[in-house]
């Protein structure tokens, strides 16, 4: 159990809703006592305790008489902790080729997913076939939220899909379709904003990543997030992040804007598999693994340039840490050792791989819906559709 001790102080940034803050102490350091989330959240003993009593009452928060300490003087104190089993998120992907879903529990892991491609690609035909996807995973379950991740220019505050360029969307009202498909409360970000609050939640680095980060998510679309003080930054028009056309030194690949070593041209996936005649990333990786050599070549050719991005973002930016999402990266060590090499003499120790690399679409998705569960964990569920 986590002593008073072994705890520090409240910081900027952490959720400015009573009830979200002792939710997020508990996930932090649970099972711990009562006493200790008031020490954490700085809010006074009377308020923890029936704030506590809520949660459990909601089935989010138990308690865990089993970790308590030796019997001693006075009251005892029994610790809680965060009930993963009694609820849950579902956790949406859009991809260019297909669509992840995924069931996850309130300390976001993923217990079941599913991926399928994409049968008609219009906006209507893909979401009522994930629709249907969701409400079959949703099944017999209490499910809290639903949370949309997917590329391109997202209003997270709207819930809408303003431009998916490879896609082909513009001004799809993801939230508000969906919800009124499954009846769920959803909300909608992009791949990396929604990676670095699955990060700020339950990364290897979470304290970290709440005080200062940069998210960089490699895929068929790149993109970047960034936070300070706990916070995600979105842009006044939802915008920020967008460095598909970021020039990179050393790469001469023509982007269709016209331009020459646009960062998502040269190190996208799409990118990759035209080179390597692989039929998806995975395969690539998967060849890479074994031994083949021109594979290999491929991946630390995009590691390399990779790393320059990174390094721009390293000096734009001076976070405690960069996490990167990419393919090769998230099952090979050797490549992000190269992306280090290739990005700065002091990037080995703030750069590192994504805290979910067997599960990153999935943990994209449910990380939207996460974070407003333990942003506001006793808002009725009716008011969680907007923003």
């Amino acid at each position: 159990m986590t002593r008073r001790r072994d705890l520090t102080p409240a910081t900027a940034g952490k959720s400015r809703d009573s009830a979200g803050a002792v939710l997020r102490a508990i996930l932090d350091h649970g099972p711990v006592a009562r006493s200790s989330v008031a020490r954490a959240t700085r809010l006074s003993a009377a308020s923890v305790s029936g704030l506590v009593t809520s949660l459990v009452h909601e089935g989010l928060v138990r308690e865990v008489p089993e970790a308590a300490g030796p019997p001693g003087a006075g009251r005892p104190h029994v610790p809680v902790d965060i009930e993963p089993d009694a609820a849950g998120v579902i956790g949406v992907h859009i991809a260019v080729p297909h669509t992840t879903v995924a069931r996850l529990d309130l300390r976001g892991r993923v217990i079941e997913q599913r991926q399928e491609p994409h049968g008609r690609r219009d906006p209507a035909g893909v979401l009522a076939a994930l629709s249907n996807r969701i409400a079959r995973l949703a099944s017999g379950h209490r499910i809290l939220g639903l949370g949309v991740a997917t590329g391109g220019w997202v209003d997270a505050g709207n819930g809408v899909l303003v431009e998916h360029h490879l896609l082909g969307w513009h001004k799809v009202p993801l939230a508000a379709v969906l919800a009124d498909a499954t009846g769920l409360p959803v909300g909608v970000d992009s791949n990396s904003r929604a990676l670095l609050k699955a990060e700020q939640l339950f990364g290897d680095a979470a304290l970290q990543a709440r005080r200062s980060a940069v998210h960089l998510f490699v895929g068929n679309v790149v993109d970047v997030a960034f936070a300070a003080n706990g916070v995600v930054h979105r842009g006044p028009r939802s915008a920020a992040g967008a460095v598909a056309h970021l020039p990179i030194e050393g790469c001469d690949a023509v982007c269709a804007c016209g331009r020459t070593g646009c960062l998502q041209t040269a190190v996208s996936d799409r990118a990759l598999l035209r080179r390597s005649g692989q039929a998806d990333i995975h395969a690539l990786v998967d060849a890479a693994s074994r031994g083949d050599a021109g594979a290999m070549n491929l991946l630390l050719e995009r590691a390399r340039l990779v790393g320059r991005a990174a390094g721009l973002l390293l000096d734009l930016f001076d976070p405690e840490v960069l996490v990167v999402a990419e393919a090769g990266i998230n099952r090979m060590p050797q490549l992000l050792a190269t992306l280090c090499a290739e990005a700065g003499p002091d990037a080995a120790a703030v750069v590192r791989r994504t805290s979910f690399p067997g599960h990153v679409l999935a943990s994209a998705g449910g990380a939207v819906a996460l974070d407003r569960v333990y942003a506001a964990p006793l808002t009725p569920v009716e008011h969680l559709r907007a923003g």
